[in-house]
């Protein structure tokens, strides 16, 4: 069960396409959990992602930690993600959690994948 708090944060938010850095963050309510992608092309550096959305996670009262990042190459006109990377201040993310939740966000994707090679 989740909590309502945890409920108001949208589980994906990353550009509609492009190649670009992505954070997973796990948020906590209490003893309740759930992970979070987060991917901009605008962010220099992974941090800038975890520093913009860390306002808005303190203002819900939930608690966060940056678990890793990566890159994301994302084409919404075919349907396609490529997660892969990892961000040197956060090390790698757990691509196979990433992937689940983008599979759950964009069920109608054709390939939603990882790979641990590149930065």
């Amino acid at each position: 069960m989740m909590s309502s708090t945890l409920d108001q944060v949208q589980n994906v938010d990353i550009d509609s396409k492009g190649r670009f850095k992505y954070i997973l963050v796990k948020i906590k309510d209490g003893s309740h959990h759930k992970y979070i992608v987060r991917g901009y092309g605008r962010a220099g550096f992974h941090a800038d992602i975890y520093d913009e959305i860390l306002p808005e996670l303190q203002r819900l009262g939930l608690h966060s930690d940056c678990v890793g990042g990566g890159r994301i190459e994302h084409n919404s006109d075919i349907g396609t993600i490529l997660v892969y990377g990892y961000s040197i201040g956060f090390g790698r993310a757990d691509h196979s959690i990433s992937t689940e939740i983008l599979k759950n966000y964009f069920p109608a994707y054709k390939s939603i994948t990882f790979s641990n090679e590149g930065y």
